[in-house]
């Protein structure tokens, strides 16, 4: 690789850990229950079902009309 190409990929590298990092402090703040900690020790997978899951609670809270924090 040239400089240019590995100065590219490690910025993209360095944007896919952020929003690994975004994400995992969305779902900690929307979980309550978890921390940073435990929700970064997940898989991808396990992180993908807790945003389902909160995306689900979240559509709960705005059909009944109940408030969600």
């Amino acid at each position: 690789m040239t400089l240019p190409e590995i100065l590219r990929f490690s910025e993209q590298l360095d944007k896919e850990a952020r929003s690994i990092k975004k994400d995992a402090l969305k779902i900690s703040w929307y979980m309550r229950g978890m921390s940073y900690t435990e929700v970064m020790n997940l898989s991808w997978e396990e992180r993908e079902i807790c945003g389902e899951i909160i995306k689900e609670n979240l559509e709960t809270t705005k059909k009944t009309g109940l408030p969600f924090f």
